[in-house]
């Protein structure tokens, strides 16, 4: 009998390493489980290059941001220069028609000349400058306005015949077209 305990004492304890075997699996489902410090060290590192990342992006952003502010303030100087000109220049064509009226006074049109004489030194001072449009030149509609058209032999094909108003550009940029009259 006691060789029957034996066998029935013995029989379970193979049957234990046998289920001690099995939880292996088990084992190695749960072992893949990292140290709590690895774990936070690694989301930190993740943190880090996500926030190395905003940065980058931050600056490029800024860069680029600070580059397109000086390009349009260089570009507004220009075009608000040329706005302020437009709205003087019918002054400046006024002074110069009555400088070309008869005055008795002499006095009087001395003043009007000294008046548009430093009109034109403020143009200049601005950049602005008077296009050429003198009679016998051809004409160039990037630069002229022609507001009549004459038929004259005496000037050939496509001559600007009178001018009845000047123009100006600030560098490339037209500010008035000359008001012209064209031949043939």
């Amino acid at each position: 009998m006691n060789d029957k305990k034996n066998k029935e004492t013995q029989q379970p304890q193979q049957d234990e390493p046998q289920v001690k075997e099995a939880p292996p699996e088990a084992e190695e489902e749960n072992s893949p489980q990292e140290d709590p410090v690895e774990e936070k060290l690694r989301q930190a590192e993740e943190q880090v290059l996500a926030l190395n990342d905003k940065l980058l992006r931050t600056l490029a952003e800024y860069d680029n941001f600070r580059k397109r502010s000086v390009k349009e303030k260089e570009a507004i100087y220009p075009e608000a220069t040329a706005e302020a000109i437009s709205k003087f220049l019918p002054v400046l064509d006024s002074m110069e028609r009555a400088a070309g009226f008869a005055c008795s006074d002499e006095e009087y049109k001395k003043g009007v000349d000294m008046i548009i004489h430093s009109f034109y030194e403020a143009l200049a001072a601005a950049g602005a400058e008077e296009i050429s449009a003198e009679v016998g030149a051809p004409f160039d509609p990037a630069l002229h306005n022609a507001v009549m058209h004459i038929e004259d032999e005496n000037l050939g094909t496509g001559v600007i015949s009178q001018v009845f108003q000047k123009g100006y550009r600030l560098g490339d940029r037209i500010i008035r077209h000359s008001m012209v009259q064209v031949a043939n």
